[in-house]
């Protein structure tokens, strides 16, 4: 049962000063349990409550000192509520049980290295999951200081919320200093070999953590990596009045990880693909970068003030992302991060707010009455649509009165909880403008406006289909003899009800939105449109090039723009693109949104030819190395020419001179297997010699890829009948088994994922079954398979799973060219 939104508030209204000690045992993984010995003390105003802990064995429990029946079961403990009666005023509750380890991400996650044979345990927390590895409260406005202890294997490092206080080397025990409070949700602790790198900077310990296998890689990395940190947290400086509260701040790279990353106070942990072997291109280096801030950027919002209930969801992720990226540039010196916004993640938002599924950035409390639906609005309108909202507050705003009110909302509520009134009171108190007024209109109503171009003769004409006020760039070209764009103006202007006409921009073709400083549709103008269809890779802007390529997405998503144009608009344009985040992005969009949900599957190989050719002639022409690698790996994945791609293998290194390391020589043999071109003996030969995890995963994928019955049979069966395969096998499964070019091979499989997957979400829960509906067949349905999966969304599915499909069912109904 989740928890709901009534229940929190009357468990919240009873009780107080809630702390923990928390004693795990990880010393005997082998059993597939751990041990948890968890004291509560609180103070309780009503007789009765209950504490969440999931699927224990070997329960005890005391009260005040009193034990329980021996057997709970079913009386007082259900396999995740523990009720507690006969309570009053100070209270001591002791629970102490066998918990089971998971595979999946969500709680005690173990994994054994298969490069060395290590094993590695590690807590990962979140929405209902702090109660998979002890005894608590788990609701966000119940915050509390925490005590740990762990006795592990002798030869393991412990990381966890606080700093070491007390390490016995001899015996496995570590003890952590009693933390500042926090919102349970966000407890962590990591154990195994770690390979660590530490220092100290402005009085507080600071250090990384990875896998022993990982240790060359970390080394590498750590120098930048300290640099980032340091620079992020300093900068943070500069714009919070509040420190830090927490008294160290570890990192680590983690296995099995289901978020990108987890901002648990003290102790953050990031997917250890982040710290990969071989290559780090600077695309991956701005990426981590940016979510190195995002992270840190929870410190404040989100660990020293937490949202009171999940409907302000947007009050820590909306403001991570817009700072992340903010900090990331300003701070840690990476130009061009916000490129990654506008052409990775935006589009997602606006296609986000179309779907029925859609929701305001800031949703009444009501709105979300349990926690399984407080798990479906950790999405794109709370990521990248509150980013832009943001964003486009401060354009308006003003930074410094942006800061101000940040910065009151911030001291009122240190340690504590806040909601969106409170963030509002705040923010009033520091401008004179009607904050109130933008915050229904921008936070409280979902959709978005329309900025659009129209002409009056040749005078543009900028107008807004909508009810919200925009503040946004708009820039102005030239066309050249050669249809090159040379920029004549840029400037900002504001949109309401009344049109703005731009007398002095008289035949010139107008970008809208240029910087993406709001959130918004753009429609250019008939006459402008054709230009940047032509000019677009003459442009000199990175961020207006950027925006250009977002329009095109948003286009042809809707139907305004044919495939086969957007395809020449590709094939003509990418070559020249010059900014790394820019091919990276548009690769993602061709081979992962247009060809296989807009493209008739009969088609989909000759569009993926033409993404083919585009990057070979990229790759061809470029004196870029980033751009270089960024278009090989786009024409590894598409390329159907086997003698090129076997030279690759045989050479290590392409005809280009890009060396390839290890996820370029994974994708080198998906392609060839997933064409045909591979047997299963020389995978296995490649895994055995790769002898990592991602050779057990570049594996599982390429088998999954070969397009024969046997081949898709032992795949479907690996992922639907094993209830204990990981989620990264889940993934590289899947990811292996869907292909737009093999449609009429994959329809049985197709209809077997309908039936089966609502099984496997409801069995292994909420984080899993975002995995499960992310594996949805990557290739054009039919209008039976559609019609299939209607039909499934009519039965009785898990929420999580039902609000993913019905999303892919909304874009597969978007208006088609």
């Amino acid at each position: 049962m989740s928890l709901t939104l009534a229940e929190a508030r009357a468990r919240a209204a009873s009780i107080s000063d809630v702390s923990y000690e928390i004693d795990l045992d990880l010393s005997d993984h082998a059993s597939g349990t751990f041990g948890c010995t968890t004291t509560v003390r609180f103070r309780t105003r009503a007789p009765e409550t209950f504490l969440e802990l999931t699927a224990a064995t070997d329960l005890t429990v005391s009260v005040d000192g009193v034990a329980l029946p021996a057997d709970l079961t079913g009386s007082s403990y259900d396999g995740r509520r523990l009720r507690l009666s006969g309570l009053g005023g100070d209270t001591v509750v002791t629970v102490a049980a066998r918990v089971p380890y998971v595979t999946d991400g969500d709680g005690m996650y173990l994994f054994t290295d298969p490069a060395d044979g290590e094993t590695y345990a590690s807590a990962y927390c979140g929405m209902d999951i702090a109660q998979r590895v002890f005894a608590c409260f788990d609701q966000n406005d119940l915050k509390a200081t925490v005590a740990l202890s762990v006795t592990a294997d002798p030869t393991w490092t412990v990381v966890a919320n606080g700093r070491v206080s007390d390490h016995d080397a001899d015996t496995g025990r570590w003890r952590f200093a009693t933390t500042e409070v926090f919102a349970i949700p966000m407890f962590v602790v990591c154990a195994g070999p770690w390979h660590s790198r530490t220092w100290e900077h402005a009085g507080l310990l600071f250090g990384w953590h990875a896998r022993r296998s990982l240790a060359a890689e970390l080394d590498r990395d750590f120098e930048e990596l300290r640099g980032t940190t340091t620079a992020c947290f300093d900068h943070y400086a500069t714009l919070f009045t509040e420190p830090m509260p927490y008294d160290s701040y570890d990192q680590a790279f983690v296995p099995g990880q289901n978020w990108g990353a987890l901002e648990s106070p003290g102790c953050v942990t990031y997917r250890d693909e982040l710290l990969p072997r071989g290559r780090v291109t600077d695309l991956l280096r701005s990426q981590r970068g940016a979510i190195i801030a995002h992270e840190m950027a929870h410190m404040w919002f989100g660990n020293l003030v937490t949202m009171t209930w999940w409907e302000d969801t947007w009050l820590q992720e909306s403001f991570a992302d817009y700072m992340g990226y903010r900090v990331a540039a300003d701070g840690a010196g990476f130009a061009g991060v916000l490129l990654q916004h506008e052409l990775l993640r935006k589009p997602t938002a606006y296609q986000a707010d179309e779907r029925r599924s859609t929701h305001p950035v800031a949703p009444e409390a009501e709105d979300v009455p349990d926690v399984d639906a407080a798990s479906n609005n950790f999405d794109a309108i709370s990521y990248s649509k509150g980013n832009s909202v943001l964003r486009q507050l401060v354009t308006w705003l003003g930074d410094e009165a942006f800061l101000a009110g940040v910065n009151a909302y911030l001291g009122a509520h240190r340690l504590g909880n806040g909601t969106l009134a409170d963030f509002m009171a705040a923010l009033d108190t520091a401008s004179d403008r009607d904050v109130l007024g933008w915050v229904q209109a921008w936070l409280r109503t979902s959709g978005f406006d329309t900025i659009r171009v129209t002409r009056d003769g040749d005078v543009p004409v900028v107008s807004r289909d909508g009810s919200r006020p925009h503040r946004l760039r708009l820039t102005s070209y030239d066309v050249g003899p050669g249809a090159e764009l040379v920029e004549r103006e840029s400037r900002l202007v504001d949109v309401a009800a009344e049109p703005v006409r731009l007398e002095s921009w008289a035949g010139l073709v107008v970008v809208p939105n240029s910087h993406g400083e709001t959130f918004a549709r753009v429609v250019p103008d008939a006459e402008s449109w054709p230009a940047l269809l032509a000019g677009l890779s003459s442009i000199d802007d990175d961020l207006v090039r950027a925006i250009v390529w977002t329009t095109a997405f948003d286009l042809v998503h809707t139907g305004r723009l044919v495939v086969d144009d957007f395809l020449d608009l590709v094939s003509r344009h990418l070559p020249h693109e010059r900014h790394v985040t820019a091919v990276a992005a548009v690769l993602t969009r061709t081979l992962d949104v247009v060809v296989p949900h807009r493209v008739p599957s009969e088609a989909a190989a000759a569009a993926i030819d033409r993404v083919a050719d585009a990057c070979a002639r990229g790759a061809a022409a470029t004196t870029e190395d980033q751009l270089r690698v960024e278009l090989t790996r786009g024409l590894a994945r598409t390329s159907r020419d086997t003698a090129l791609l076997r030279d690759w293998l045989s050479a290590g290194v392409t005809d280009q001179g890009v060396d390839l390391d290890v996820a370029l020589r994974w994708r080198v043999l998906h392609r060839l297997a997933e064409i045909g071109a591979l047997e299963a003996e020389e995978i296995e030969a490649e895994r055995a010699a790769d002898g990592t995890i991602d050779g057990e995963l570049g594996a599982a994928r390429a088998l999954a890829a070969r397009p024969t019955v046997a081949a898709k049979d032992a795949a479907w069966a690996a992922l639907a009948e094993d209830d204990q395969v990981s989620n990264r096998r889940f993934e590289a499964l899947t990811g292996g088994l869907w292909s737009p070019e093999q449609a009429a091979l994959l329809a049985p499989y197709v209809a077997a994922y309908w039936q089966v997957s609502p099984g496997i979400a409801e069995r292994r829960g909420q984080a899993f079954s975002q995995v499960v509906h992310r594996a949805f067949p990557a290739l054009a349905l039919t209008d039976d398979q559609v019609a299939d999966l209607e039909q499934a969304l009519a039965g009785d599915l898990p929420s999580v799973l039902r609000r993913g499909w019905e999303d892919r069912l909304d874009d597969l109904h978007a208006p088609k060219s």
